[in-house]
């Protein structure tokens, strides 16, 4: 007999969506409870990063406490950078085990655990690609997160062509979308032209649309701009399905993933496309006991007067919103991936100091 979480967890919107539309859903941390809750409505993916694993070390600290201390013995000419990173990693298998049943079952296109290349290696295209090989040697199941910078769209092409599926981050433009397209499918048809397997891989481009709509809000104090505030929740759904249109027309063969999430929109209104969302658990709670129906809504477009409004009111839209905005030698200086990169470099210097702690305890405490 079924438990009585479990029956909750079939009314629930987001398994509803999973089990009737295309749509899937991936859990944003590799949490092991955050990520069951996940999978009973009806996860198919998940997510570590350094942040991720802060926030986890944070909550869970009892449980990770003594393999840090063991970690410290065993790697004893380690930096406090090496074993941060050595947790993460640790974080990461754990959580591709959960998924490992759904991947087997589902060819490799779902049942992935997400784990993010090191942010300070963003203008590196070497060394993103030499991380991602080793990080997809973690666990059959693992993909690996390429920023969409300009050393990171040639990694994502080589690290397809050796086989790894790559999750591209850092990622809320079109341009960028189109360019993480074009290079995944670059990689592909060198492997084909190999004769190497491509059927079993899995891979995605993330757009982060509530980042381009927080960095359109930091515009308007900053530039003094005067629009309808209801207007600025659209700009990230508007840029992802004019993507998930261009994806469609041109068959690109990777799909869409909705991340950074702020409203129900980065949800509900891609609903019914061949798309990812991958909200925070939280997130998911909230989804869960909301009264939005888990319906179709991704061929709906976004009400053009807000598109013209917010390309007239905001350049940066307008880029963002262009296949031509933004070239990729320009993707690490837009407004969006600074402060992204800024954040994810600020979190793993955050790690570090948790992991520092044990290392060199405060004398004074």
């Amino acid at each position: 007999m079924a438990s009585a979480d479990t029956l909750t967890s079939y009314k629930s919107p987001l398994f509803q969506m999973t089990q009737t539309t295309p749509t899937c859903l991936w859990n944003d941390s590799a949490a092991l409870d955050e990520l069951a809750y996940s999978i009973e409505h009806g996860a198919v993916g998940a997510t570590c990063n350094p942040v991720i694993a802060l926030s986890i070390l944070k909550r869970q600290m009892p449980l990770w406490r003594d393999r840090i201390q063991t970690l410290i013995g065993e790697m004893s000419t380690a930096t406090e950078d090496r074993i941060g990173w050595k947790i993460v990693e640790e974080m990461s298998v754990k959580g591709a085990a959960l998924l490992k049943p759904i991947f087997d079952a589902q060819g490799g296109r779902n049942g992935r655990l997400s784990i993010q290349t090191d942010p300070r290696f963003y203008r590196s295209t070497r060394d993103i690609v030499d991380q991602a090989v080793h990080f997809s040697q973690l666990a059959p199941n693992m993909i690996v997160k390429i920023p969409a910078t300009r050393a990171g769209i040639p990694a994502m092409e080589e690290a397809t062509y050796r086989g790894i599926s790559i999750n591209a981050t850092v990622s809320f433009t079109l341009p960028q979308a189109i360019a993480v397209a074009e290079a995944v499918e670059r990689g592909l048809q060198r492997r084909e032209k190999e004769g190497l397997d491509i059927a079993s891989m899995g891979p995605v481009c993330t757009l982060m649309v509530g980042r381009l709509d927080d960095w359109l809000k930091v515009l308007l104090d900053k530039d003094n701009i005067c629009i309808d505030p209801g207007y600025l929740e659209w700009a990230g759904v508007a840029v992802f399905k004019k993507a998930y249109g261009i994806y469609r027309q041109r068959g690109y063969r990777l799909r869409l993933l909705s991340a950074a999430f702020r409203n129900h929109m980065h949800w509900s209104e891609f609903i019914g496309g061949d798309v990812v969302i991958s909200p925070p658990y939280a997130w998911q709670q909230r989804y869960n006991a909301s009264d939005v129906q888990a319906i179709p809504r991704m061929d709906k477009p976004v009400d053009p007067a807000i598109v013209r409004e917010l390309t007239a009111k905001f350049p940066d839209f307008a880029r963002a919103n262009s296949e031509n905005g933004i070239s990729i030698e320009d993707f690490d200086m837009y407004g969006c991936t600074r402060r992204t990169l800024r954040q994810f470099l600020a979190a793993g210097a955050d790690l570090n100091a948790v992991i520092r702690d044990f290392m060199i305890p405060n004398p004074d405490k």
